[in-house]
């Protein structure tokens, strides 16, 4: 059986200042090509799974640039469109202990807010696959991104495919006329795994549940029933003591069994973008290779080793995340 995994979502280009200078101060800026999805693809292709990417991206040489780092991870292209409009951007200040990362976007008018209704072929892009992965993300960039996302978990549904969904909800998005919440819940209908806590359930239910352990599982429980397709809902805890210093945990409910991972601390953080996405990729290569619990003991472990690579993508092999879920955390010299 194929374990192809299909991701559809932006592609967008990060500014930073280097180090942790603000803008101010900085007069050069470094540059990484991310995008929540794209970040859980390269991560898994990483890990050496077979991945394909779809999107859409500026027809120039950034976009000619964006699509040869995808290739680098060996990600099947051939579902990445291009079109006329720039490449999405963001500018990101990185935080240092008491000081917040800061972040502005510059993506409603870009290449994939602009990816056309009906230009994907689903059946064909969908072939092969095992695992399809959205995030809130895509659908609330415009109608017409909103639109390509629900053609094609409408096509997963058809062919059975497992969905796995992180509905994260920004407000800062949804400027074309849509309520997210309620698209969240639909598109969420289509899925069958659910990556996400008490916040995103409550965001797409419009329920009010506590974070703690009995407000998780009621949660879970009232999502289950409400969207009866989610069977599993894996979600990621993140303590932060200081922008330096973070906690990462892992907890599920499987049909009624509750489980969670230990603690992992790191300290000091280099940067905390993508972290959520390698815990999304660690959990899609965990389900394919190890029962539920080890899985998310992997997403874990990915969520808190991404916190220490710059940019956006979680370059470590399954081997490196193993190794820290194994409890091997002291950073000795590898020689």
């Amino acid at each position: 059986m194929s374990n192809k995994i299909v991701t559809f979502g932006e592609v967008i280009m990060r500014l930073s200042p280097p180090g942790n200078r603000t803008m101010k101060q900085s007069h050069e800026m470094e540059f990484f090509f991310g995008g929540t999805e794209l970040n859980v693809a390269s991560s898994l292709a990483t890990m050496g799974c077979d991945v394909k990417h779809i999107s859409s991206v500026s027809d120039d040489f950034v976009g000619e640039s964006a699509v040869s780092f995808i290739k680098s991870f060996g990600i099947d292209t051939t579902f990445i469109n291009k079109n006329e409009h720039p490449l999405g951007l963001y500018f990101l200040e990185v935080g240092s202990s008491v000081r917040a990362s800061r972040i502005a976007y510059n993506r409603l008018n870009g290449s994939f807010a602009n990816i056309k209704s009906g230009q994907i072929n689903w059946k064909k892009a969908l072939e092969g696959c095992k695992y399809f992965h959205w995030t809130g993300i895509s659908p609330g960039i415009s109608q017409s991104a909103y639109e390509s996302l629900k053609e094609g978990l409408q096509t997963a549904r058809e062919l059975g495919i497992e969905v796995t969904s992180d509905p994260a909800y920004r407000s800062n998005l949804w400027k074309y006329g849509k309520n997210g919440n309620e698209v969240l819940k639909e598109l969420v209908s289509y899925s069958t795994i659910f990556i996400g806590g008490v916040n995103e359930i409550n965001e797409v239910l419009g329920t009010q549940f506590s974070s703690d352990k009995e407000g998780f599982m009621e949660a879970c429980k009232e999502l289950k029933q409400q969207i009866s397709s989610i069977y599993k809902v894996f979600d990621k805890i993140r303590i932060g003591v200081t922008a330096s210093s973070q906690q990462t945990q892992g907890r599920a409910l499987i049909e009624e069994n509750y489980f969670e991972t230990e603690l992992l601390e790191v300290n000091p953080v280099v940067d905390r973008i993508g972290t959520g996405d390698a815990f999304a990729a660690g959990l899609i290569y965990g389900l394919i290779n190890f029962n539920d619990e080890k899985a998310l003991k992997f997403a874990n472990a990915a969520c808190a080793i991404k916190h220490t690579i710059p940019g956006d993508i979680n370059y470590c092999s399954a081997e490196d995340i193993l190794e820290v879920m194994n409890g091997d955390s002291g950073g000795r010299i590898k020689r």
